[in-house]
Protein backbone atom coordinates (compact mmCIF):
# COMPACT_ATOMS: atom_id res chain seq x y z
CA UNK A 1 0.00 0.00 0.00
CA UNK A 2 1.18 3.51 -0.69
CA UNK A 3 1.28 6.42 1.76
CA UNK A 4 -2.00 7.95 0.50
CA UNK A 5 -3.86 4.68 1.05
CA UNK A 6 -2.36 4.29 4.54
CA UNK A 7 -3.30 7.89 5.35
CA UNK A 8 -6.86 7.26 4.17
CA UNK A 9 -7.14 4.17 6.39
CA UNK A 10 -5.67 6.04 9.37
CA UNK A 11 -8.42 8.63 8.97
CA UNK A 12 -11.09 5.93 8.92
CA UNK A 13 -9.56 4.25 11.99
CA UNK A 14 -9.43 7.38 14.13
CA UNK A 15 -12.99 7.16 15.58
CA UNK A 16 -12.90 3.37 16.00
CA UNK A 17 -12.75 1.72 19.41
CA UNK A 18 -10.38 -1.20 20.02
CA UNK A 19 -12.09 -4.53 19.30
CA UNK A 20 -9.28 -6.77 20.57
CA UNK A 21 -7.26 -6.38 23.77
CA UNK A 22 -3.91 -8.11 24.25
CA UNK A 23 -2.95 -8.66 27.89
CA UNK A 24 0.50 -9.06 29.40
CA UNK A 25 0.43 -12.72 28.35
CA UNK A 26 0.98 -11.67 24.73
CA UNK A 27 -0.23 -13.16 21.47
CA UNK A 28 -1.93 -16.45 22.18
CA UNK A 29 -3.72 -18.68 19.70
CA UNK A 30 -7.10 -17.46 20.94
CA UNK A 31 -6.08 -13.80 20.53
CA UNK A 32 -4.93 -14.47 16.95
CA UNK A 33 -8.24 -16.22 16.24
CA UNK A 34 -10.13 -13.20 17.59
CA UNK A 35 -8.05 -10.85 15.43
CA UNK A 36 -8.80 -12.95 12.34
CA UNK A 37 -12.52 -13.02 13.10
CA UNK A 38 -12.62 -9.24 13.54
CA UNK A 39 -10.57 -8.61 10.39
CA UNK A 40 -13.04 -10.74 8.43
CA UNK A 41 -15.96 -8.82 9.91
CA UNK A 42 -14.62 -5.26 9.85
CA UNK A 43 -11.47 -5.18 7.63
CA UNK A 44 -10.03 -2.27 9.65
CA UNK A 45 -9.55 -2.81 13.39
CA UNK A 46 -7.87 -1.26 16.40
CA UNK A 47 -6.04 -3.47 18.86
CA UNK A 48 -5.12 -2.35 22.38
CA UNK A 49 -1.93 -3.82 23.87
CA UNK A 50 -1.45 -3.73 27.63
CA UNK A 51 2.33 -4.27 27.51
CA UNK A 52 4.48 -1.23 28.35
CA UNK A 53 7.58 -2.16 26.27
CA UNK A 54 7.47 -0.36 22.90
CA UNK A 55 9.78 -2.89 21.22
CA UNK A 56 7.49 -5.77 22.19
CA UNK A 57 4.43 -3.89 20.89
CA UNK A 58 6.19 -3.24 17.57
CA UNK A 59 7.12 -6.92 17.30
CA UNK A 60 3.51 -7.88 18.05
CA UNK A 61 2.31 -5.67 15.21
CA UNK A 62 4.78 -7.35 12.85
CA UNK A 63 3.72 -10.81 14.06
CA UNK A 64 0.02 -10.00 13.68
CA UNK A 65 0.51 -8.76 10.13
CA UNK A 66 2.64 -11.76 9.18
CA UNK A 67 0.24 -14.33 10.62
CA UNK A 68 -2.98 -12.75 9.35
CA UNK A 69 -1.86 -11.30 6.03
CA UNK A 70 -2.91 -7.84 7.20
CA UNK A 71 -1.26 -4.48 6.60
CA UNK A 72 0.02 -2.36 9.47
CA UNK A 73 -1.77 0.97 9.22
CA UNK A 74 -0.72 2.74 12.39
CA UNK A 75 0.86 2.31 15.79
CA UNK A 76 0.60 4.99 18.42
CA UNK A 77 1.15 4.28 22.07
CA UNK A 78 -0.59 1.08 23.02
CA UNK A 79 -2.93 1.07 20.03
CA UNK A 80 -2.30 -0.83 16.83
CA UNK A 81 -4.36 -0.45 13.66
CA UNK A 82 -4.39 -3.18 11.01
CA UNK A 83 -6.26 -3.65 7.73
CA UNK A 84 -7.02 -6.71 5.65
CA UNK A 85 -9.40 -6.61 2.71
CA UNK A 86 -12.12 -9.24 2.99
CA UNK A 87 -13.67 -11.27 0.19
CA UNK A 88 -16.61 -8.83 0.19
CA UNK A 89 -14.88 -5.45 0.70
CA UNK A 90 -16.68 -2.88 2.83
CA UNK A 91 -13.97 -0.24 2.62
CA UNK A 92 -13.07 1.19 -0.76
CA UNK A 93 -9.42 2.17 -0.62
CA UNK A 94 -8.42 4.83 -3.19
CA UNK A 95 -6.11 3.41 -5.86
CA UNK A 96 -3.95 6.54 -6.23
Amino acid sequence: MNSKQISYLRGLAHPLNPVVMISNKGLSESVMKEINVNLDAHELIKIKVMIDDKAIRSQMLTDICTQTGAVAVHQIGKQLVVYRQSTKPKIVVPQK
